[in-house]
């Protein structure tokens, strides 16, 4: 079972309470001794002022950014939030820790500019921070770290809210190719009963007829169309059952047999072709569908007196093609979708399914498969 991805929201606000948290903890210190040590309301007023107006602006600015609602303000507000931060050490003083607030900005550049123009900022910003401590008077290792952690602190801004996009288009991506999925198996069991049913009905509907025929005639004859519709109808039961469950397994020689019978009960004259024992398994199926869709076809769609069927195995692939002569009644509009579900399950095998009329007044469909089947 695969992971459940939480909502972005939810990665969205943990991302965004983590990082605030993290620049809180780097002020930590100089929050320490003003409260603390110090105990100068005013001065106290002015740091908390100061530092939470700031992390609330970048709290906003990177949250907006997460959601990808960009906006052409956000400018302005990193520009507040850098302003913020470089006002504190003046006024406060930099011997207990408000050095550190020079930092916080850095992890904006990237997440509010675009690329390039990002790259600049930060590589200015790389040079300014440290200029800026040394006129302060920051200690020169604090200035060496900041030197530092500007592009880092601006890298690691970037790969947090990238590596956020990723995680909302996998689960985006998830999420349709199981809508697919859904697609795909409706497709395939639309596509199965149109083949299942079409055949069976088209040819209880075939034995019925002949049934009425010799109802007056032959009793005998009645009798045996009688025996033939319910055992086409039990198959035709349990093949819908099959279909259902997706173990359907078609054979080609049973197709033929079935095919080739029907065929003859309804007049046409049809003889079943051999079909070698030494068939690739995988061919069965696809060649199958063809062999029951033509069938179904020939019956409804064609006024044909004969049909021809015939298999050829070769080395490379294995052909199947069945002509009749009842082309002139088919019309284009009358393809439906049979046709079209068997384009799609020989394409699916790897194989190429050609039908239509020819200028002779036949009509053929040719189905190959590649002899050999995926290792």
């Amino acid at each position: 079972m695969q992971p459940r991805i939480p909502r972005p929201t939810v990665i969205a606000a943990i991302i965004v309470g983590m990082t605030v948290l993290t620049l809180a903890g780097s002020l930590l210190q100089a929050l320490w001794y003003e409260a603390v040590d110090r105990r100068d309301a005013g001065r106290l007023l002015l740091a908390l002022a100061g530092t939470g107006g700031a992390f609330a602006l970048y709290a906003r600015l990177l949250w907006q950014n997460l959601m990808r609602r960009t906006a052409p303000a956000h400018r302005l507000g990193l520009a507040a939030v850098a302003a913020v931060c470089w006002a504190l050490p003046p006024l406060l003083g930099t011997g207990e820790g408000w050095g550190n607030a020079l930092l916080v900005p850095a992890g904006l550049i990237a997440v509010v500019l675009p690329v390039r123009e990002a790259v600049a900022v930060i590589a200015a910003a790389t040079v300014l921070t440290p200029a800026y401590g040394v006129l302060l008077g920051l200690p020169a290792l604090t200035v060496l770290y900041e030197t530092a952690a500007v592009p880092l602190a601006a890298f690691s801004g970037y790969v947090t809210v990238w590596l956020f996009h990723v995680v909302q288009e996998l689960r985006e991506a998830r999420a349709e190719l199981a809508r697919s999925a859904v697609g795909e198996e409706r497709l395939r069991f639309a596509r199965d009963l149109h083949d299942v049913l079409g055949h069976s009905l088209q040819a209880v509907a075939l034995r019925a007829e002949v049934a009425e025929r010799f109802v007056e005639r032959d009793d005998g004859r009645v009798r045996k169309e009688l025996t033939e519709i319910q055992t086409m109808a039990r198959d035709a039961v349990r093949d819908v059952r099959e279909v259902v469950r997706g173990y359907r397994a078609t054979s080609l020689r049973t197709e033929l047999d079935g095919m080739s019978a029907v065929l003859r009960a309804a007049g046409i004259r049809c003889e079943r072709p051999e079909v070698s024992p030494e068939l690739p398994a995988h061919v069965h199926e696809p060649l199958g569908w063809v062999a029951r869709e033509a069938a179904t076809n020939v019956l409804r769609h064609s006024s044909a007196t004969w049909c021809r069927i015939t298999v050829r195995a070769g080395r490379d692939r294995v052909q199947l093609e069945i002509v009749n002569d009842g082309a002139a009644r088919r019309a284009a509009a009358d393809a439906g979708s049979g046709l079209a579900g068997l384009a799609e399950r020989i394409a699916a095998a790897g194989g190429r399914f050609r039908a239509g009329p020819e200028g002779d007044g036949t009509f053929r469909v040719t189905a190959a498969v590649p002899a050999k089947g995926d290792a």
